[in-house]
C-alpha cells in the first residue's frame, strides 16, 4: 500500500486517519490559501510499526502497571520516558522502512522539511493537544526524516499527552498518530493569530517574531503583539517586545541567534501586514465555521499558513495537573532563572523557617499556646507546599529535560541511566547518615565499645562509656538529631540504630561507570557548536536533581513538626496519635492478598527479605538490618533507616520521588507506584523485590 498521502489528494473519508493538523492543512490548500507543499503518514503507518514489533503490547504494559486513571504525574513521566526509549531502540520493520524511504525520497528528495504530529482528535474544538506532541524543523534526508517520525510517534505517549488524555478520560489503548511531512518555509517573519481572543471575545490577536515560529511557540522568543477589533480589523493596541533573538535553521534543526542591531528597533510587521494576517485568520474562520488559531510565516512579501486549529476556551488559568504540566514546558532559559530564585531565595528561606519552628518544646506549652503553635505550623506547611508545587516541582523538569536529551543521543539500555550522571557527591538526605555510618564503623572496629552499647540499650545506668560515646554522636548530629530520631530523642534509640547498622557492611554505593566516564560519553555526542548547551544543561540537571532532594528534606522537616504539634494536641484530648503518614492504608485482615504486585522499576537490583511496613514514625523503631521497607512514601525523616534496608517498596510512584533518589544513592532495589502496597503487604511477609522489572513477589505471608 501507499503510505504517504499528499495534501491535495486527501478526501473527507481520510479525515480520521490523518489527524486534525493534516486535515486542516489539506483543506486550507484546497481552499486557495498559500500552504507549503506537504504530505501525511496516516495512522496505518504507525500501526504497521507498533504492531509487528510488539511495541503496542509493551506500551500497554507500561500504562497498566496500575489503573491509568490513578497514575500520578511522576508515574506518567517515568512511563513516558520508558516508552520513548522503546521507540528509540526499536527499528522499523524492514518492509515498512523500505516503503517509507522510497516514498519520502520520491516526494521530498533532499529538501529540508518539518516533521509534525497530527494525532486524531488533536486540534479539535473539544480538545487541544497544542504543544503536547512533538514537531521538528529543518530535517533533511530520508534516514533523518524516518528517525524524527519515530520521535513524533513516541510523543503520542509523552507525559503531557498522557495527563491530558487522563483529564479527558480518553481510551489510551486506541491512541494512534499520523505525521505531517512538509517542506520547510524558512520565513523571515513568523507568528500566530487568533481570529477571536481566547479571553476577550470582541478582539482578535496577532503575535509576530523575527525568524521561524518555533521561538514564539516554545516561549524562548518574546513576540510583538497587536490587538485588533474583531468586527472591523481596526488596530487597538501594539505591545512591543524586547527584540533580542530569532530562531533560524541550523545544521541540526534550529538554533536561537542574536538579532542584528538594525532589526531590534523594528517590529516584525508593518501595520498593513498586521491587518493582512488578521484578514487571513478571519477567512480561515469563515472556511472552518469557528474561530481559528493560525500559525503563519512571510516568505518575502507573501504570507503562508502553517497551521489552523479551533480556538479553545479555558486555556488560561486551567487548574490541576494540565496547568501544572504546561508549566513544565518552561524554556531552558526560564529554568535557569528559576534555579537562581530557588538557590538564592527559596531554599534559604525554607531552611530558616524550619529552624525557627523547631525551637519550641511542645510539652511545656499551655493549651492556648499549643493551639497557636499548631496554627503557625499548619500555615507554614500550607504556604511551603504551594511553593513546592509552583516552583520546586517545575524546576524538577531540568532533570527530566536532561534525561530525554541523554537518551536521544546515547540510546542506553536503561532509560534511567542518566540519573547516575546527576547524583552529587554529597546529598542533604544522606549527610546525616554518613555521620551515623562513621559512628557505626567505629563500633565495628571496637568490639568492646559495641558490647557496651548493647548493654546500654538494656540498662543505661550500667555503661558510662557507651553514654559518653552516644552523647558525642548526638552532639555531632546537632540540629539533625530531631530528624534522625523522628521524635524519639533518647540515647537508647540511637544505640539501637547504631547497633543495627553494624550488622551490615559499610554503606554500599551503586556500581557502574564513574561520573567522569558517563559525562565524557554524553558530551562527546555533541559538536563544538552544541557542546556549550550540553554542558549548561548537565549543570542545570544536576542542580535540579540535588534540589529535588533538598526541598523534600526541608519541607519534610516542617511537615514533621506540624505532625508533632497535631499529635500533642490529640494526646491532650485523649485521642489516638495523628502520626500516621498521609496515604497510609492499614492491612485488612480478611482481604485476599495477591502474591505478585506490579509497580514501577525505580532502583535496579534484586532483594529478598522480611517486610517492615511503616505507617508512622514509631514503626521505624526496632527496624532490623536486612528488612525491606514498605511504605506509602519515604518521608525525608525516614532516611536514616535506609542503610539498613535490603530493598524499598513504595505506594507512591516516580523515579524522582525522595525514596527513589535515596534508593539509587545506596544502590538498593526499589519498586515504586505499587497500588495498596501498605494494605497488601504485612510486616513479617517474605518479599522478593525486582527493581529491574518493577515487580514485588510475596512469598511466605506473615
Amino acid at each position: 500500500m501507499t503510505f504517504l498521502l499528499p495534501f491535495d489528494q486527501l478526501t473527507e473519508e481520510d479525515r480520521r486517519r490523518v489527524g486534525g493538523k493534516a486535515w486542516a492543512l489539506s483543506r486550507l490548500a484546497r481552499e486557495g490559501f498559500s500552504v507549503p507543499r506537504g504530505a501525511v503518514l496516516p495512522v496505518e503507518a504507525y500501526r504497521a510499526y507498533v504492531g509487528p514489533t510488539g511495541l503496542r503490547e509493551r506500551i500497554l504494559l507500561e500504562l497498566n502497571r496500575k489503573p491509568f486513571e490513578s497514575m500520578r504525574w511522576e508515574e506518567m513521566w517515568d512511563a513516558a520516558l520508558r516508552i520513548r526509549s522503546l521507540f528509540l531502540k526499536t527499528p522499523l520493520p524492514a518492509p515498512l522502512s523500505a516503503a517509507l524511504r522510497c516514498e519520502i525520497e520520491r516526494t521530498f528528495g533532499d529538501r529540508s522539511v518539518a516533521v509534525r504530529s497530527s494525532a486524531p482528535g488533536e486540534d479539535s474544538a473539544g480538545a487541544s493537544f497544542a504543544g503536547l506532541h512533538e514537531s521538528f524543523l529543518n530535517v533533511r534526508g530520508a534516514d533523518s526524516i524516518l528517525e524524527h517520525v519515530r520521535l513524533v510517534w513516541a510523543s503520542l505517549w509523552s507525559d503531557g499527552a498522557l495527563l491530558y488524555r487522563q483529564e479527558l478520560k480518553l481510551d489510551v489503548a486506541e491512541s494512534a498518530m499520523a505525521v505531517v511531512i512538509q517542506e520547510l518555509a524558512e520565513g523571515e517573519r513568523s507568528g500566530v493569530a487568533f481570529s477571536k481572543s481566547p479571553v476577550e471575545e470582541e478582539v482578535s490577536l496577532v503575535e509576530a517574531v523575527w525568524g521561524l515560529n518555533q521561538g514564539l511557540v516554545d516561549g524562548t522568543v518574546a513576540p510583538d503583539r497587536w490587538v485588533l477589533d474583531r468586527s472591523s480589523g481596526t488596530l487597538r493596541q501594539h505591545i512591543g517586545a524586547e527584540r533580542l533573538d530569532a530562531v533560524r535553521p541550523a545544521p541540526r534543526g534550529t538554533r536561537k541567534v542574536p538579532l542584528p542591531p538594525e532589526l531590534r528597533d523594528r517590529p516584525p510587521l508593518e501595520e498593513g501586514e498586521v491587518v493582512r494576517v488578521w484578514t487571513l485568520s478571519m477567512e480561515a474562520e469563515n472556511r472552518f465555521g469557528c474561530p481559528q488559531d493560525v500559525e503563519w510565516t512571510f516568505l518575502g512579501e507573501r504570507p503562508f499558513l502553517l497551521q489552523a486549529r479551533p480556538v479553545t476556551t479555558g486555556t488560561r488559568g486551567e487548574a490541576g495537573s494540565r496547568a501544572w504540566n504546561l508549566s513544565l514546558r518552561r524554556s531552558f532559559e526560564n529554568l535557569k532563572l528559576l534555579r537562581e530564585k530557588i538557590e538564592r531565595t527559596l531554599i534559604p528561606a525554607l531552611v530558616k523557617e524550619a529552624e525557627d519552628l523547631s525551637g519550641v518544646q511542645l510539652q511545656s506549652l499551655e493549651d492556648d499556646q499549643l493551639e497557636k503553635v499548631l496554627e503557625t505550623r499548619e500555615e507554614a506547611l500550607a504556604r511551603w507546599t504551594k511553593v513546592y508545587w509552583d516552583e520546586f516541582i517545575p524546576f524538577a523538569h531540568g532533570a527530566r529535560l536532561f534525561g530525554q536529551v541523554y537518551n536521544d543521543r546515547l540510546k542506553p539500555e536503561d532509560p534511567f541511566r542518566f540519573i547516575d550522571l546527576l547524583r552529587p557527591e554529597k546529598m542533604v538526605g544522606t549527610a546525616r547518615n554518613a555521620r551515623l555510618e562513621e559512628a557505626a564503623e567505629r563500633l565495628r572496629q571496637d568490639p568492646g565499645l559495641r558490647a557496651s552499647l548493647a548493654a546500654f540499650r538494656e540498662s543505661p545506668a550500667e555503661t558510662a562509656a557507651a553514654q559518653r560515646f552516644l552523647e558525642a554522636v548526638s552532639s555531632d548530629l546537632g540540629k539533625d538529631t530531631d530528624l534522625v530520631l523522628a521524635g524519639q530523642e533518647t540515647l537508647r534509640a540511637l544505640a539501637g540504630f547504631l547497633l543495627e547498622m553494624t550488622e551490615r557492611p559499610a554503606s554500599r554505593k551503586p556500581s557502574g561507570e564513574s561520573r567522569e566516564v558517563l559525562e565524557r560519553a554524553f558530551l562527546d555526542r555533541f559538536g563544538e557548536e552544541e557542546r556549550r548547551f550540553a554542558e549548561e544543561l548537565l549543570d542545570l540537571a544536576r542542580a535540579s536533581y540535588r534540589l529535588r532532594d533538598e526541598d523534600n528534606i526541608h519541607l519534610g522537616r516542617i511537615q514533621r513538626m506540624r505532625d508533632e504539634a497535631r499529635s500533642e494536641a490529640a494526646r491532650r484530648r485523649g485521642e489516638a496519635s495523628a502520626g500516621e503518614a498521609p496515604g497510609y492504608q492499614r492491612p485488612e485482615p480478611d482481604r485476599v492478598r495477591p502474591r505478585q504486585l506490579v509497580g514501577q522499576p525505580a532502583g535496579p537490583g534484586l532483594a529478598r527479605g522480611t517486610a517492615r511496613v511503616v505507617g508512622s514514625r514509631e514503626d521505624l523503631l526496632g527496624f532490623k538490618a536486612g528488612e525491606i521497607l514498605v511504605c506509602d512514601a519515604i518521608d525525608p525523616n525516614m532516611t536514616f533507616v535506609v542503610p539498613l534496608c535490603a530493598g524499598i517498596v513504595e505506594r507512591r510512584g516516580g523515579m524522582l520521588v525522595h525514596g527513589a533518589i535515596i534508593a539509587r544513592e545506596y544502590g538498593l532495589p526499589c519498586v515504586t507506584g505499587v497500588p495498596d502496597a501498605t494494605a497488601l503487604i504485612r510486616s513479617g511477609d517474605t518479599l522478593t523485590v525486582d527493581g529491574y522489572l518493577g515487580i514485588v513477589v510475596v512469598h511466605d505471608q506473615g
